[in-house]
């Protein structure tokens, strides 16, 4: 089912096309792939990305809005990353990036879409954790940009994931959360195993 991507906000979005449009900014950026791309790059996808500062025995205690993504295409594949902050000034360009995380979510927007379910796809770091995931919010109409993930939710670990925790395995946000909370505090009990999956990977 197609994903309702949430529209990102003007100037993050001409502050990316300004950095591609600027000769200086793709030459000094870490991305070979970006450098070497033939043809124009653009724009594409791009998420919000949220990040969860501390998991509680309760669950997620508080997430913030930390930028936007948005993937670099270059004929039909995503070739780099432009990542976007909020300055007191506005929205800015911050850096281009490559690796792992731009293939995984390519194929886990695709995974998202064969969900018998409408979403709206977000990205949720979790630092302590060493962990980004597809954040698939339940709620189409919300604000990108704010709320908490719902109990109903989904996330789709993207790789690389942390040990003992498979990528691309969708798992509803009250399944996953109990798993990630041991984690970030362990104790000398056993953690437990993850919960039954939603599907398989792709």
């Amino acid at each position: 089912m197609p994903l309702q991507v949430p529209p990102a906000p003007a100037p993050a979005l001409r502050s990316v096309l300004t950095a591609l449009g600027s000769p200086t900014a793709v030459r000094e950026a870490r991305t070979p792939s970006l450098r070497a791309a033939q043809g124009p790059a653009t724009p594409e996808l791009p998420l919000p990305v949220h990040v969860v500062d501390e998991i509680t025995p309760a669950g997620v205690s508080a997430t913030r809005l930390a930028g936007w993504r948005f993937l670099i295409h270059c004929g039909e594949r995503a070739v780099a990353a432009a990542e976007t902050r909020l300055t007191p000034d506005g929205w800015a360009f911050s850096h281009f990036f490559e690796g792992p995380y731009i293939a995984s979510t390519e194929r886990a927007l695709r995974q998202a879409e064969t969900i018998q379910q409408p979403f709206q796809p977000r990205l949720l770091s979790f630092p302590g954790l060493y962990m980004l995931t597809l954040w698939l919010h339940g709620d189409c109409t919300a604000d990108g940009t704010a709320g908490h993930p719902d109990a109903a939710d989904i996330l789709i670990p993207l790789a690389p994931a942390p040990p003992g925790i498979a990528s691309h395995v969708p798992h509803r946000v009250a399944e996953l959360l109990p798993v990630l909370t041991h984690r970030a505090t362990p104790t000398p009990t056993s953690l437990p195993p993850l919960p039954p999956l939603l599907g398989s990977p792709a």
